[in-house]
């Protein structure tokens, strides 16, 4: 059937996108089960902790109303730890930690005084918790973050047992409970700027005595330390430009595998693990090539890495138990799912899938990467997914709209995995564009600083340029060029529009308008994250001036919808508002939707679907198609459309 693009009838709903789905969470074990977290939009987003026993039963550990999200750093992650029979989770409603039997009643063991823990471990021998324990002051506004003992009853007090840098994360006690490692890292770094690993030995009372700094500093990126049963100390760090798997012993520091590969990823969240230690000593680890995941197993005595045949392109959240290996992975075909590897048969089992149903025969876009010249000299990629949709073609003549998604961060990246949301544009006639602009993770430590005081110069101009190659290429309409983001991705959208003509309309989700209001308004865990991006405020303030979207509206005429959670604490809703009344004032086409119960990002499945209707519909009206969804309408202010 020949239709305009973008007016093709689409089997995917916005319902699909979140109907049975699930975003997954910490995996975990206990030596015995796996354990792991599934956020569901159908229960507005609530985090519920999920058991595999050993006979492959499945079952949820975490009774309602808790939900178990930790608020650290605002990312989270970390959010719980199983041992000994005891599950033990930071609960999203009041931040403090509670523990509790699989099925019984939950208790809280910290008090509600302001603080939020993540990312702790067990101290057995002496009868704690090791977290990370973030402090508000409700009067002053001031942020402390340590990290301290934590006893198991709500009568005991922390104790601080290390202090003094502005951020810490990963503690992690030797097997023998003697020696503890972590992170620590302070203002303006941000953790994949320069982080440092430590190490100090505990004394009878559990107080440190003595520290020594393994590694990083000085343009060094440390993450994920793990000890071996043998006492050996493995972490990654990206002193040779990518992130590669170390370790250390007798206080000498050795490079396990040496690859331009990248073997970890930025520390947003709390808790991340690219690789698992194997009682055979042996490391199984995933790491990333120009955008690709794989997954392999590093030999003991050969050091040579050996790649599973597997039928993916992206892997995370490596977890270890016995001869198996289980991780989050998935494929253009596949959506992230939770699998088993058995290393004995290298045969593998999908547990558990983020939504019910894979590709769609028929409507499936499978995305190619593509590579374009930024036009100075650099040369970036992107995931380029095609309209596809058996019931239909668009009118001889004519080439699809194109939609240039944002990822956020902006030190983040794209992957090829299977997204509904990207099909629910595709099927109906759009094509994707989903680019890893300069400054994205996973390309090595020089290209992620290519961002550095360019945010808003070098990412803009990668998707301008990789919008006008598509053009070029015949591949899509000119006059349909669209650009969407969200958070970061936000910001890149505003200043594509505000700088440049090339696109016909925007999609912000929460994104940044306003630079300067944001380096004096967001929380502690960025605030100092523009003095990479743009500069230090107090050398840069007419770049923070110039480069904010909201500052350059002089030449804007692109209709642009904004989405924004009451709620967000990363950017404002006052960084929306202010942008949305000033595109009224000045007549510029503009549509906001607002969602009070979100904060940066949306997790209810009210919020989700509401989000896609009302962006379709704005780009029906926008572009002038026709579209067969019965959706409700969205008020755009000083509508040119008829």
């Amino acid at each position: 059937m020949i239709a305009p693009y973008g007016s093709w009838n689409s089997p995917i709903s916005s319902h699909h996108l979140v109907e049975d789905s699930i975003e997954f969470g910490d995996l975990r074990t206990d030596g015995e089960c796996l354990y792991w977290i599934e956020s569901r939009p159908e229960e507005s987003g609530r985090c519920v902790i999920l058991r595999r026993s050993p006979d492959g039963e499945i079952k949820e550990i975490l009774q309602k109303p808790y939900s178990a999200r930790s608020r650290v750093h605002e990312y989270g992650g970390g959010a719980f730890l199983v041992d000994q029979g005891a599950v033990y989770f930071s609960n999203f409603a009041d931040q403090r930690i509670y523990v509790g039997q699989v099925h019984c009643d939950s208790k809280p063991i910290t008090k509600g005084d302001g603080s939020r823990y993540a990312d702790y471990v067990s101290d057995v021998r002496r009868n704690r918790l090791i977290g990370v324990r973030e402090h508000h002051y409700r009067n002053s506004g001031q942020v402390d973050n340590e990290i301290v003992g934590i006893g198991h009853s709500v009568s005991t007090e922390d104790v601080v047992l290390i202090s003094g840098s502005d951020f810490y994360s990963a503690p992690r006690l030797s097997p023998d409970g003697v020696y503890l490692a972590w992170l620590s890292w302070s203002h303006p770094n941000m953790p994949w700027d320069e982080s440092e690993l430590w190490v100090a030995e505990l004394d009878d009372a559990g107080y440190p005595k003595g520290r020594i700094k393994v590694a990083g500093g000085n343009r060094e990126s440390v993450q994920q330390p793990c000890w071996s049963e043998d006492g050996v100390l493995y972490f990654v760090s990206d002193r040779s430009n990518w992130w590669n798997l170390y370790q250390w012993a007798d206080g000498v520091i050795e490079r396990v595998y040496n690859r331009d590969a990248e073997f970890g990823r930025p520390q947003w969240l709390l808790g991340l693990m690219n690789y698992g230690l194997l009682d055979s000593g042996s490391i199984v680890c995933s790491y990333t090539v120009g955008g690709t995941w794989f997954l392999g197993k590093i030999g003991k005595k050969d050091r040579r890495l050996k790649e599973f045949d597997l039928p993916f392109t992206y892997f995370d959240s490596i977890q270890v138990l016995g001869d198996r290996v289980y991780c989050l992975a998935g494929s253009p075909e596949i959506p992230l799912s939770l699998i088993e590897l058995d290393l004995l048969s290298k045969r593998f089992l999908v547990l558990r899938r983020s939504m019910p149903s894979s590709a769609v025969k028929g409507y499936t876009s499978l995305p190619e990467s593509l590579e374009f010249p930024t036009g100075d000299g650099h040369v970036v990629n992107g995931n380029f997914y095609p309209p596809t949709n058996d019931r239909f073609a668009g009118p001889p003549g004519t080439r699809p709209p194109l939609l240039v998604k944002i990822h956020g961060g902006p030190t983040a990246a794209t992957d090829s995995v299977f997204s509904m949301k990207i099909q629910f544009w595709t099927s109906r006639g759009f094509a994707v564009f989903d680019i890893n602009y300069r400054g994205s993770s996973g390309f090595g430590r020089e290209f992620r600083n290519l961002l550095n005081k360019n945010w808003g110069i070098a990412d803009v101009i990668d998707c301008v340029m990789g919008a006008q190659f598509l053009v070029d290429n015949g591949l899509v309409d000119e006059d349909k060029l669209i650009i969407r983001g969200g958070s970061a991705g936000g910001f890149t959208t505003l200043s594509a529009i505000a700088f440049h003509d090339l696109f016909k309309a925007g999609a912000s989700y929460y994104g940044v308008s306003d630079l300067l209001n944001l380096a004096k308004d967001t929380h502690k865990f960025e605030a100092r994250y523009l003095d990479r991006l743009i500069g230090p405020l107090s050398e840069s303030q007419d770049n923070y001036f110039d480069r904010s979207p909201i500052n350059s509206l002089q030449t804007v005429s692109a209709p642009i919808i904004f989405f924004q959670g009451l709620e967000d604490e990363v950017v404002p809703a006052s960084q929306t508002e202010s942008m949305v009344k000033a595109l009224k004032d000045k007549g510029v086409p503009v549509a906001y939707v607002p969602f009070a119960r979100e904060q940066h990002g949306f997790r209810s499945a009210e919020s989700i679907i509401r989000a896609h209707e009302a962006e379709l519909f704005f780009y029906s009206q926008v572009l002038a198609f026709p579209i067969d969804d019965n959706f409700d309408p969205v008020e755009i202010f000083n509508s040119k459309f008829s």
